[in-house]
C-alpha cells in the first residue's frame, strides 16, 4: 500500500523514528507530497506508458484488429541517503539539563536531510553525484514535458498566465500540485489578482495557502546550504536569472512516486567508545519513479 510519509509516521509505533518521519514532512514540501511504495532489493523495474492500443469502428461480421499498448521499460535504483547525529557525553550530561542535545542535534540532521532531499528532487544528477538519483529537471530535459518562457529570440520570457495553463495542460489529467519561489508565487498572484482563479486562504495551521485553478501552489525555498533551489539562477541563452516552475502528479504505481525498501531507519546506536559520544544513525533507501511519460512538466526560462 503507498504511503506519504505523514500517513506513515501515523502508524509508526516507535517514538523516536515517529518524531523524525514527521520532521522529514515539516521541512520539505516533496515529502510531505510523495507518496512512496514498498520494492524488494536495491532496484524496482517497472514499465511506463508509451502508446495506446489503437481502437476502432467495425461494421457487421467485420473482425477487429489485433492492437496491444507499448511500453517502456525503466529501472531505477535505490540510493542510500542518510547521515549519523554525534553528541559527546560531556554536552549531553553537562547541557542535557537545559534541553536535549541528542534531540536538537537529530532535529538539525532531518532538516538539513529534508531539504537536501528537496534539491534533489528537482536538480539531482546521478552523472554528477553518482551516488545520488536523477530529479525532474534531468528527466524531463529535451521533452516535450519541457517548456521555456521565451522572449522570441531564445532567451528566458516573462511569466503569464498562458504559461502557467501550458505547464498545467502538459500534465496528463492535470497536476496536484505547482511548486515554486517566492518571487514567482507573488508574480502569479499579480497577474491573476483581479479573477477568480486563484485562491489565496489560511489552512488549519495558519499557514497561507494559495490555490491556482483549484491546484495547490507549494513554496520551495532553500536547501540545507541556504542555497534557493528553485532560484533565479538559471541560464537560458544569455540569460542568467531564470528560474523553473514544476507541475508534478502523483500516483503510485501511475505517475510520479518514491520507492524504498524500509522507510527512514532511525537506531539509536548508544553511547560509541571512539569519541565517547551517544551515536544516532538516520537512513533511507529510496528512489524516484515517473510511472507516466506525462506526469510531470517543467517551465523553465522564467525572468525576474
Amino acid at each position: 500500500m503507498p504511503l506519504t510519509l505523514a500517513e506513515a509516521a501515523k502508524l509508526e509505533t516507535d517514538g523516536l523514528r515517529k518524531g523524525v518521519i514527521e520532521t522529514f514532512g515539516e521541512f520539505s514540501p516533496i515529502l510531505d507530497d510523495l507518496p512512496f511504495i514498498e520494492v524488494m532489493g536495491n532496484s524496482f523495474k517497472y514499465n511506463q506508458e508509451a502508446s495506446l492500443p489503437d481502437v476502432e469502428f467495425r461494421d457487421v461480421n467485420a473482425a477487429y484488429t489485433e492492437s496491444a499498448g507499448t511500453f517502456t521499460q525503466e529501472t531505477e535504483s535505490l540510493v542510500i541517503f542518510g547521515g549519523v547525529v554525534d553528541v559527546d557525553r560531556y554536552i549531553q550530561k553537562t547541557r542535557g539539563s537545559i534541553n536535549d542535545q541528542r534531540a536538537i542535534q537529530t532535529r538539525m540532521k532531518v532538516k538539513s536531510l529534508a531539504l537536501a532531499f528537496t534539491r534533489t528532487f528537482f536538480e539531482g544528477d546521478s552523472a554528477i553525484d553518482t551516488s545520488s538519483f536523477d530529479g525532474l529537471a534531468k528527466r524531463l530535459s529535451g521533452t516535450s514535458q519541457e517548456i521555456t518562457a521565451d522572449d522570441g529570440g531564445g532567451n528566458g520570457g516573462t511569466l503569464s498566465l498562458d504559461l502557467i495553463d501550458e505547464l498545467i495542460d502538459a500534465v496528463w489529467g492535470g497536476p496536484d500540485v505547482l511548486y515554486m519561489n517566492r518571487h514567482n508565487r507573488r508574480k502569479l498572484t499579480t497577474l491573476a489578482r483581479n479573477s477568480s482563479i486563484i485562491e489565496v486562504y489560511l489552512d488549519d495551521f495558519g499557514k497561507q495557502v494559495t490555490r491556482y485553478d483549484g491546484i495547490p501552489v507549494r513554496l520551495i525555498g532553500k536547501d540545507e546550504n541556504n542555497d534557493e533551489i528553485l532560484g533565479n539562477d538559471e541560464t537560458v541563452g544569455t540569460d542568467t536569472t531564470t528560474s523553473s516552475i514544476y507541475a508534478v502528479k502523483y500516483g503510485a504505481d501511475e505517475f510520479v512516486c518514491g520507492i524504498t525498501n524500509g522507510g527512514i531507519q532511525v537506531e539509536d546506536l548508544g553511547l560509541i567508545p571512539s569519541p565517547p559520544a551517544y551515536r544516532t544513525l538516520i537512513e533511507f533507501y529510496v528512489g524516484l519513479a515517473l510511472f507516466h511519460p506525462e506526469a510531470a512538466a517543467r517551465l523553465k526560462g522564467v525572468k525576474q
